[in-house]
């Protein structure tokens, strides 16, 4: 599996444009495999306001529909632009935001620190493995299901951290985005229900409001 560092070079590619210097959207396939060090840098980008015209967090949370005491892991978390939504939606929950980076890590544990936001926990992932502490009620991975590798194998044991009636949502970018990274680095909606099939899900819903990305919700299939 591929590095799965939250937003990972798609996001570089998309809301980065014109925010860093030099032509950001040209640098393709090196951007793609970025190493994502420095979060205090990268923040600059993950987080700037602009990218909620078309990342729509509040609309996304909305469509998930959680209970204030609900288990959210947020795989590729980053710099924490959806974990520290999701710790302000679930004020009786936990979310665990789970990135391989550490330098990522740190920086969302003492962002979690300044912002008060005492239900984030950070987790230091293994790219074939989140290591969850506990079963979580969702699982979300946004603009990095194309980053794992394996992924019948990594999404039939990410089952075991559901908990019963859990879910795993996706949020990817389109093959006809005009944002995101190359194409040749994208995985089509079809190919993830797929995939995920293979994997022992079953696709419970689909959301179309987004510009750039699909947003698909799956739960385990019933055997």
């Amino acid at each position: 599996m591929n590095r799965i560092s939250s937003l990972t070079s798609a996001l570089v590619l998309s809301a980065v444009a014109g925010l860093l210097p030099g032509p950001a959207a040209a640098q393709s396939p090196q951007t793609h495999q970025h190493s994502f060090g420095g979060a205090e840098q990268w923040a600059q980008v993950f987080d700037d306001p602009k990218r909620d015209t078309w990342q729509k967090p509040h609309e996304v949370i909305q469509a998930l529909a959680l209970k204030p005491d609900a288990v959210i892991a947020d795989i590729g978390s980053g710099t924490g632009y959806f974990s520290a939504r999701f710790a302000n939606m679930v004020p009786k929950g936990r979310v665990y935001g789970v990135d391989t980076e550490p330098d990522m890590v740190k920086y969302l544990s003492e962002r979690a620190k300044r912002e008060g936001l005492n239900n984030i926990t950070a987790v230091t992932g293994a790219p074939d493995d989140p290591r969850l502490p506990e079963k979580a009620d969702l699982i979300i991975l946004v603009d990095v299901y194309h980053h794992v590798g394996d992924r019948e194998r990594y999404f039939r044991q990410l089952q075991k951290s559901l908990k019963p009636g859990g879910r795993l949502a996706v949020i990817d970018y389109r093959m006809d985005s005009p944002e995101g990274p190359p194409k040749s680095a994208r995985i089509a909606p079809e190919r993830v229900k797929a995939e995920l099939k293979q994997a022992g899900y079953a696709l419970a819903q689909e959301h179309t409001f987004l510009p750039n990305q699909y947003f698909l919700v799956f739960q385990p299939a019933k055997s």
